[in-house]
């Protein structure tokens, strides 16, 4: 398919990359400090001077909202780099060796599996201090058995075909067609369920910082800025809106890139 018929893919891509510009330019487009306290402006909604209205403390909504797009667009894309990078190692590991090396660690990603993935990252937060290197790790660290599971099938149909043949007649070592050879050609799959994860990533984070045991305050994100629409619902709706629309439309964004790398790499 021509890349510029695909606009899944080009509609997915294009709001991604608006909402990482506005993220990367905060500093310049936010019009306030997002932890500058108005006394005057608790709870105002939405005017030209505050575009989105301010929160219970007076904080401009807008530029907290712009600083929290730098949080959860990175705490998805280095969860997600952590898990896929995990699940490679060791998909690609059981795939190729076999025996083994494949049952001992299917076993593991069985064993993972068994425990529901919020509920493990709850109680691993609940051991270790909330902040967004932990929050990244442990969602990295807990969603890497779908990358094994993808990358050990792929490996497991690319290595009878003839070109890894080739590679082994050669005398290439089991690093080399591993990374040269094999990794490459089940990258395109490996690419979708890449995307598909940072949309999950960010709507964990997101959880995490609604319950309070994500991100930690100042500091903003869409979750932990969603904390006050429990108690602020009835009377400043917009702490609840803004918020919602963007986890909404950036993991829109990228479920709808992952269906178009899906049909552009014709994956299935």
């Amino acid at each position: 398919m021509n890349i510029k018929q695909n606009k899944m893919l080009l509609a997915g891509l294009g709001i991604i990359v608006f909402l990482s510009a506005l993220a990367l330019l905060a500093p310049l487009l936010s019009p306030f400090d997002p932890a500058h306290i108005e006394q005057a402006e608790l709870l105002a909604p939405p005017s030209l001077r505050h575009p989105l209205g301010t929160d219970s403390l007076g904080r401009d909504l807008l530029s907290r909202m712009f600083y929290g797009a730098r949080i959860s667009l990175s705490v998805g894309l280095v969860a997600v780099g952590i898990a896929t990078l995990l699940g490679i190692m060791l998909g690609s590991v059981a795939g190729f060796y076999g025996g083994f090396w494949d049952a001992l660690i299917m076993r593991f990603v069985d064993v993972m599996l068994c425990f529901p993935a919020f509920f493990l990252i709850l109680a691993v937060v609940a051991v270790f201090e909330p902040s967004i290197f932990n929050i990244m790790c442990i969602i990295g660290l807990t969603s890497w058995m779908g990358p094994a599971r993808l990358v050990r099938a792929e490996i497991l149909s690319l290595k009878e075909r003839e070109f890894i043949q080739a590679a082994v007649a050669l005398g290439a070592s089991n690093a080399r067609i591993i990374i040269r050879h094999l990794i490459p050609n089940a990258a395109a799959p490996l690419l979708v369920n890449a995307t598909l994860g940072v949309s999950g990533a960010i709507l964990l984070e997101s959880g995490l910082s609604f319950l309070g045991l994500g991100v930690q305050p100042p500091v903003p994100s869409w979750g932990n800025i969603l904390i006050e629409s429990k108690s602020t619902l009835g009377v400043a709706w917009w702490i609840t809106v803004f918020p919602g629309c963007a986890i909404l439309v950036t993991v829109l964004a990228f479920n709808m890139l992952a269906e178009g790398l899906r049909k552009q790499g014709g994956t299935k």
